[in-house]
């Protein structure tokens, strides 16, 4: 520990003696200066052991006095050492009576110890604890670097960093959940701080923060939050509880700690890029038909997943990725995209916690994936896409897109389960489902939906509209004159698959009249109705004209 009064105070060779601030000689001293100034507070910085013997102040002026002190404890000054034998005899008592009631320590110097002595005992004394705090930090790194190299990998380093901060550590990945915590009890301590580590993420890296606990709630802490990662992204967080600010030596050890899992971070991305040129080749060779090709190419990393039933998954963002995008800063691509990035951390966070394998491809514009039916990943996919309906406030997606939060933008298909040799078929099923997903505004569409549902909200498109409106225009503005009315007839018609009578009846005219407005129809129209093609384009035309699509 740094040296304090105290320490000085009993240095057998300095001979000082305490005449007031006895209640204060624990404070720590950051230096010893000497100044004759009758106003030295401009040169102070605050912790100084002051030392002077009154060449230029009257010392047995009390008023003179009270101001002086006043003015030293207000700068930060520590303690007041006077030396006897030189300009006074003794200490004048005005001085000691100053000291005493502004709580200044002061410390009688004998003529015998020159202030050079002292000034030698605190910079002595600084070096051997700087000394410590080195020595210390070099000791802790070692500990912290045979630990990360161990099998237990950030689990024993958090171990070891919590035994020399005398605290506790813990590790966020990049969801913000915690992925391990030393010791055991401090994993509900570090959930607590979701918010927290939020707000830090969304930060550049390198950044940090300081928590402080409610002083009322039991065992408060100090925790700081440090940001990991060498990108513009944060690639975790550690947090590190203690009950104190953290000095010297501990911060040596949580600066090492955030170098060996930055290390960590970073070795785990040129490994996770190398993944993602495999699993890129490995979902070629399944949409090309070549599931033995994919297997063998795959072999453990993959090979679980491609031996049972899996879902594929086809996500995209609906908004442009920003300019400054980490596409072009050697950033993984995923990146591009902050909702596909979003979204695969999700998923992928969500497949380790239980080791369960997971391919996620990046593809332009697009996120691939496959994942197992019903695994941890397609939960953790339908999770995600009801908390952005749920921040959206509506399942419709918002007009205003500059009001959706950047995380929002996402659409999302998934395939029905399938096998590898059924893998482009599933793909199909996914694109599908995020085309109708698209247009119903929905954030994700599985295609069990699409397959159970009508074909009929497909419709819900301007562009379908469109041609509706451009096809039955003329024989709407027909009726608009008052001579008729073909489209009721025509509708009745076709809901009754040309039975005159029967479309006559639920009209109330006479069937010959209905068979004149059809030859209107098809006058008006330059089409046959004999044609089933003109039919059905006819009935779809009403229908998506008419409401009939909601």
């Amino acid at each position: 520990m740094p040296p304090t009064l105290a320490s000085l105070v009993h240095h057998s060779a300095l001979k000082l003696t305490v005449l007031a601030g006895e209640d204060k000689l624990d404070t720590p001293v950051r230096w010893a200066h000497v100044s004759e100034l009758a106003d030295p507070v401009p040169w102070m910085d605050g912790g100084e052991l002051l030392l002077i013997t009154a060449m230029k102040i009257d010392a047995e002026d009390r008023e003179a006095m009270r101001g002086y002190v006043r003015r030293l404890v207000r700068a930060g000054v520590v303690g007041l050492g006077f030396a006897v034998g030189v300009n006074y005899e003794h200490v004048p008592r005005a001085l000691v009576e100053a000291a005493g009631e502004e709580g200044l320590p002061l410390l009688e110097v004998p003529r015998r110890t020159p202030f050079l002595a002292i000034s030698k005992a605190v910079s002595a004394a600084i070096a051997a604890d700087q000394y410590r705090a080195v020595t210390a930090g070099f000791e802790a790194q070692r500990e912290l670097t045979r630990a990360a190299l161990g099998t237990e990998g950030p689990t024993a380093l958090l171990a070891r960093l919590a035994a020399h901060l005398d605290g506790w550590a813990a590790l966020y990945d990049t969801s913000g959940a915690v992925v391990a915590a030393a010791p055991e009890w401090a994993a509900r301590r570090a959930a607590r701080l979701g918010q927290d580590v939020e707000r830090l993420r969304e930060r550049p890296a390198p950044a940090t923060a300081v928590v402080g606990s409610d002083p009322a709630e039991e065992g408060a802490d100090r925790v700081e939050l440090q940001s990991l990662g060498s990108g513009r992204r944060a690639r975790g967080v550690l947090a590190v509880g203690t009950g104190a600010p953290l000095g010297t030596a501990e911060r040596y050890a949580v600066q090492s700690a955030i170098a060996l899992l930055t290390l960590t971070t970073e070795r785990s991305r040129a490994l996770q890029a190398a993944e993602q040129r495999l699993g890129a080749a490995v979902l070629r060779m399944l949409l090309a038909g070549e599931p033995d090709h994919a297997r063998a190419v795959a072999g453990d990393l993959y090979g679980g997943l491609l031996d049972a039933p899996f879902r594929m998954l086809v996500a995209e963002a609906a908004a442009e990725p920003p300019a400054d995008s980490a596409q072009g800063s050697g950033e993984p691509q995923r990146e591009a995209a902050e909702p596909l990035g979003v979204l695969a951390d999700a998923l992928e966070t969500a497949a380790s916690r239980v080791a369960e394998a997971v391919l996620v491809v990046p593809d332009g514009a697009r996120l691939i994936v496959l994942s197992s039916d019903g695994g941890a990943a397609v939960v953790a996919c339908a999770e995600h896409a009801r908390a952005v309906e749920a921040r959206r406030g509506t399942k419709a997606r918002p007009r205003d897109r500059s009001a959706a939060a950047p995380d929002d933008d996402l659409v999302v298909g998934l395939s029905a389960p399938a096998g590898t040799v059924a893998a482009a078929a599933a793909f199909r099923q996914a694109a599908q489902a995020l085309s109708v997903a698209r247009r119903r505004g929905r954030v994700l569409v599985e295609h069990e939906e699409v397959a159970a549902g009508s074909v009929l909200p497909l419709l819900a498109d301007d562009a379908v509209r469109a041609f509706a409106d451009g096809m039955l225009r003329a024989l709407y503005d027909h009726d608009a004159t008052g001579r008729g009315d073909l489209i009721a007839s025509l509708r009745a018609w076709l809901s009754r698959h040309g039975q005159w009578d029967a479309a006559a009846a639920d009209l109330g005219v006479h069937r010959h009249t209905l068979r004149y407005r059809m030859r209107r129809v098809e006058e008006i129209l330059g089409r046959s109705l004999d044609d089933p093609d003109v039919r059905m384009e006819l009935w779809l035309a009403l229908k998506a004209t008419s409401g009939g699509t909601e």
